[in-house]
């Protein structure tokens, strides 16, 4: 029994992989190449536990309609469309097309790039434009830092109710509770943003100790 989650260390983690869903061959392929191709910044991949969590997520919501804000190379947004039904459809904003291209291969590979829809540009202006009305069961947001209250303002009005808000690095390697002076300007957005979710009342904020941290809201 414990009042706190635990601290993973590199063995505990592996052994919680392992006995979650851990990753298939596909997946195995996609976090090596990413570590091969892109060195320290393989670091914003979001971790193998994370994309079974989304898979899971995906299946248990029924969600068909979707949208992902930072795609990088695929691993989120392979795993939710693989728990998504033929038919449905996640839109993706990135800017880098050099990454992306990694992201387009490998949802090919996996039978599920007829539902993923990847648009290059600045996802502000690309959130802006989809339709206003609730629809979306799911979004994902893990990009620029600062960006973040943009993104959350044109994604709530339009998530359905009961639709889920994902958010990821909400703790920034702990560093969200460090005196302000020592923080860099993206961890004082994400300490603002994380304040902003909490005393936001259309949704029901859950905050995880997943990967870099995992903010779960549900639209009331």
């Amino acid at each position: 029994m414990s009042k706190r989650s635990i601290t993973l260390d590199a063995e505990l983690h592996d052994y919680l992989v392992a006995h979650g869903t851990p990753p298939d061959d596909l997946v195995a392929e996609l976090i090596e190449e990413t570590q091969a191709a892109l060195g320290s910044l393989s670091g914003m991949q979001i971790s193998p536990e994370q994309a079974s969590f989304f898979t899971l997520l995906a299946r248990l919501l029924d969600v068909r309609t979707a949208v992902e804000v930072g795609t990088f190379t695929g691993l989120s947004s392979l795993a939710v469309a693989r728990g998504m039904p033929p038919g449905s459809s996640l839109i993706c904003f990135d800017i880098s097309a050099e990454y992306t291209a990694i992201a387009q291969r490998y949802w090919e590979r996996a039978g599920v790039d007829d539902r993923i829809e990847l648009r290059l540009g600045p996802a502000q202006e690309g959130l802006n434009q989809l339709p206003t009305e609730p629809h979306l069961d799911w979004a994902f947001i893990d990009a620029d830092k600062e960006g973040y209250p943009g993104y959350w303002e044109a994604l709530v009005p339009r998530m359905r109710p009961g639709g889920l808000i994902v958010v990821d690095n909400v703790l920034r390697g702990g560093t969200v509770i460090d005196p302000p002076a020592e923080q860099n300007s993206a961890t004082a957005a994400i300490v603002a943003f994380n304040d902003m979710v909490a005393a936001d009342k259309r949704v029901e904020p859950v905050m995880l100790p997943v990967g870099d941290g995992l903010t779960l809201a549900r639209k009331r």
